[in-house]
């Protein structure tokens, strides 16, 4: 593929996780029992991946991408949605789910510090055909897991009548100032992990190997820190903890655009490993708070708007590096994640109207 056609590859497989994971979503907090949903999108995900390793065709490519790949993005959302209404199930007190919640976190960020370089290995050893079956694999091992060791919660499968639908949620401006926020901050991160290789080597000319090494630093810290804030998130407010991971974001860019020599960048990582482990940990439960009767939704909406946001991001990285250099790019991205903090400093929190309240429940 070109850079062009990559582009809209990449693309089209985005707009197909948010659009079919959307219709999904629903579907789960209305009809269909969330270990059915995450036995389908294990299953596309097997039929996905197998047709990678043999597909060469571009337009082939593209219908798998957005169908089965795109349905395979709904996994995620739904078994963060399982979960939450596992705890609930089993009676966990609600102010010990964002700690449990964490640890969950863990292996995630387990996954994404061993998975890059078990990759980068069966690249090598068995190619990129190798890789999509062992992918494929992987995936089959989820959908055994799923069938063998996940059951129905009856709290969950019991059907709902009334439809929900995302725009009231959308329509609520705590909501959507949150929503603002993740989606700012995941265009500023993706924007960041495009532009780190090109500053680290074309202006502080710095080698790959500075670059290998500058990734690999936060998850080292990621998952002490999220031990440590899952445990603060039974003790505090998780709003004040999501706005705290927001300014750590906010600086450590800022920082990062003070860097002049490679060394330099090693400890600011921690701050990085910081930022994550709160914003991609605690601030997906914190957000399921707010549409607790719809786990599904919640947990797709924040999702959706994070892949979107790293969608523009990427689309931005092409942009704007073609016309500025790539120091003044960190000043740029800095300010999305700084308006996402004010986003959440000012709109982030739900605001009741008194007399509206005891009207309503005067008319009740």
């Amino acid at each position: 593929m070109t850079n062009a056609s990559f582009g809209i590859f990449m693309t089209v497989m985005a707009v197909g996780g948010v659009v079919i994971s959307s219709y999904i979503a629903k579907r789960s907090d209305t009809k269909t029992s969330r270990r059915t949903l995450l036995l389908l999108t294990s299953l596309t995900g097997i039929l996905g991946y197998t047709s990678f390793a043999f597909l060469r065709d571009y337009a082939a490519l593209l219908i798998t991408a957005f169908v089965l790949l795109g349905t395979t993005a709904a996994a995620v959302p739904q078994l963060w949605a399982y979960a939450r209404d596992a705890l609930k199930a089993a009676h966990i007190a609600s102010e010990e789910t964002p700690f449990v919640m964490n640890v969950f976190r863990m292996f995630f960020a387990l996954s994404w510090t061993i998975g890059p370089a078990l990759g980068s290995w069966l690249l090598i050893m068995i190619g990129f055909k190798g890789l999509f079956l062992f992918v494929a694999a992987g995936y089959l091992l989820a959908f055994l897991t799923i069938f063998f060791f996940l059951k129905n919660i009856e709290t969950q499968t019991k059907a709902r009548k009334e439809s929900l639908p995302v725009m009231n949620y959308l329509s609520r401006p705590h909501i959507l100032a949150n929503l603002a926020a993740a989606l700012l901050l995941a265009a500023a991160t993706s924007i960041h992990m495009l532009n780190v290789p090109q500053f680290v080597t074309k202006v502080l000319d710095g080698t790959e190997v500075d670059v290998g090494v500058i990734f690999s630093v936060p998850p080292i810290f990621e998952v002490p820190f999220m031990i440590v804030l899952g445990i603060l998130a039974t003790k505090m407010d998780n709003g004040l903890l999501v706005k705290v991971g927001f300014f750590i974001a906010f600086t450590y860019f800022l920082l990062f655009s003070l860097v002049t020599e490679t060394w330099q960048i090693y400890p600011l990582q921690i701050l990085s490993a910081a930022q994550v482990s709160i914003t991609a940990g605690i601030a997906i439960s914190y957000f399921q708070d707010f549409i607790p009767m719809a786990q599904g939704t919640a947990t797709t909406l924040y999702m959706n708007v994070t892949q979107i946001g790293q969608t523009v991001g990427y689309l931005l990285f092409g942009f704007i590096s073609t016309f500025i250099n790539y120091g003044n790019l960190i000043l740029i991205y800095s300010a999305f994640a700084g308006l996402g903090f004010l986003f959440l400093v000012f709109f982030g929190k739900q605001k009741f109207n008194v007399e509206m309240v005891n009207t309503k429940e005067h008319r009740l």
